[in-house]
């Protein structure tokens, strides 16, 4: 057992325990701070907040008789800046948001923001560089829903000689108008938003969940917004009853997310909790999702916006996670027009989703669209519906059951056609599935290049439900089929194990190149 620093502050510290364990421990450990019992903790990943600026500190972890410790040294800090000083009362009741906006834009570089236990009612806090911002433990952030009282981001705006633009507003992947989100950063860099305190969005089918297809005004707001920023960490802190999608970090790079907790209904409509779109080196790490929509959706825009600013999402590592009741736990797409590429997701646990991993492209994603090098890797499910899911004929967008799209026959490679290319899914344990081990379906006239499979359990629940294995024209419920793949290159089964399917374990079809360890 080790003990590693993951990110420190003057005030927090993350630390990541280096175990066989995922996600948690049977039994919690004991923390000691230079010696002294400052808790326990269950998590292989946690935080610690309230130290003291410019210390050296020693964390220990004591379990079962083992010890693990690391040491380091918290930053300097120059002042705090309390909200309250400048005006914020935090009783749920006065509009607090120009006053704690007044304390981020006063706060010096080195310093802090200081969100003290209250209630704190407000619309949309901007962040700015070099900004420490701390949500303290009893703190809570109560966004208003009253939508006429939030900034509207156009979503495309030309430039004053025609020859440029400026993209602000977004929505699944096409510039148009948005509602500022209630933590909103835009070209900013060097920011930490942390503490042990909540944010809390207060959707409901009352608000902004009523008539979610609608465009009214503009569309709804994201929880945390961050636009072309740039080394943005979130830790510690907790985030609910999002308007729409949780966290959406949008052509930005260098991002950490660490120890959030992201809680929002079983049947909340378009709130995926985190969605990285055209973005590069993103570290996910001892997250808890439980939500209505995909865990963690990554994208890179539609074919318009992959097309102009190709910016794939890339080198993505998500850690030490646990994603429940989400319809997928780590989704790929659909909007993925510049493509994605090199994913690793590692010792995570997926619980109740309807799946595991979740791919959704299609026909008109375009040429750019190429997702590759995708890693699963000591992941343990229990109760996903399906585990693997491919999905090339994914029917979103109004020509989404079109005969382009939906066509199981080989058509012309063109500019439209998108490509998958290699996925690897190793040391995985799938337990209780219900409808399917996989459903992995590649295009005819691009076939996936290759998948494959090593040390891979799959098992069936007993009384096993019944369900639509992926969103695609002419597919019916179904229940404990086994690996039901077709249109693939090269296909690999390296220690496989299935076992209480009703059927055939392989349905296999348009293999070209198919392996059995």
């Amino acid at each position: 057992m080790e003990l590693k620093v993951v990110f420190k502050t003057a005030r927090s510290v993350t630390l990541e325990t280096v175990t066989e364990q995922i996600y948690e421990f049977e039994t919690p450990g004991k923390i000691l701070v230079n010696g002294n019992v400052f808790g326990e903790t269950k998590r292989v990943v946690f935080t610690l907040f309230d130290l003291k600026p410019d210390m050296d500190y020693n964390i220990s972890l004591e379990r079962n008789g083992e010890m693990a410790e690391a040491s380091f040294h918290t930053d300097y800090e120059f002042v705090t800046l309390n909200v309250k000083d400048m005006g914020a009362r935090g009783d749920g009741i006065q509009d607090d948001t120009s006053f704690i906006q007044a304390a981020i834009m006063a706060c010096p570089k080195d310093s802090r923001v200081l969100i003290p236990k209250g209630r704190y009612r407000i619309t949309s806090l901007f962040l700015k560089s070099h900004l420490r911002l701390e949500l303290a433990e009893g703190a809570e952030l109560l966004a208003d829903t009253d939508r006429y009282k939030y900034p509207r981001f156009p979503g495309m705006i030309e430039s004053y000689d025609e020859k440029g633009d400026y993209n602000l507003g977004t929505w699944e992947g096409n510039p148009l108008p948005m509602f500022a989100g209630i933590i909103t950063g835009i070209d900013v860099e060097d920011v930490v938003v942390y503490g042990s305190g909540l944010i809390n969005g207060q959707a409901s089918f009352d608000n902004w969940w009523e008539n979610v297809r609608q465009m009214k005004v503009a569309f709804r707001p994201r929880m945390v917004f961050l636009e072309r920023c740039k080394n943005v960490t979130l830790q510690g802190f907790f985030l609910k009853n999002s308007p729409a999608w949780v966290l959406h970090p949008y052509f930005s790079q260098d991002l950490k997310f660490l120890n959030l907790d992201i809680h929002n209904p079983a049947d909340s409509p378009n709130t995926d909790g985190l969605d990285p779109e055209s973005c590069k080196d993103v570290e996910i790490l001892g997250l808890h999702f439980s939500l209505g929509d995909d865990c963690i959706a990554i994208k890179s825009g539609k074919i318009y916006m992959g097309r102009r600013y190709q910016t794939p999402s890339e080198n993505i590592v998500i850690r030490q996670c646990l994603m429940e009741d989400g319809h997928g736990a780590v989704t790929v797409g659909s909007e993925m027009g510049a493509g994605v590429k090199n994913i690793r997701v590692e010792r995570c646990l997926f619980s109740n989703t309807d799946r595991g991993l979740r791919i959704k492209t299609r026909r008109g994603r375009g040429k750019d669209s190429v997702l590759s090098e995708i890693y699963f890797d000591h992941i343990h499910m229990d109760h996903v519906m399906t585990p693997f899911v491919v999905n090339s004929f994914y029917f979103c967008d109004p020509d989404g059951k079109s005969d382009y799209v939906q066509c199981r026959e080989a058509l012309p490679v063109d500019e439209r056609t998108p490509e998958i290319k290699k996925l690897y899914f190793t040391n995985i344990k799938a337990e209780n599935c219900h409808v399917a081990a996989s459903f992995l379906y590649g295009l005819p006239e691009r076939k996936i290049e290759r998948i494959e499979f090593k040390n891979v359990d799959i098992s069936f629940a007993g009384e096993a439900k019944t369900g639509v294995p992926a969103m695609l024209s002419g597919v019916g419920e179904c229940r404990k089929k086994g690996f039901l793949i077709s249109n693939v290159d090269t296909l690999i089964f390296d220690h496989v194990k299935i076992s209480g399917q009703e059927g055939e374990a392989f349905e296999l079809s348009s293999i070209n190149h198919y392996e059995v360890r």
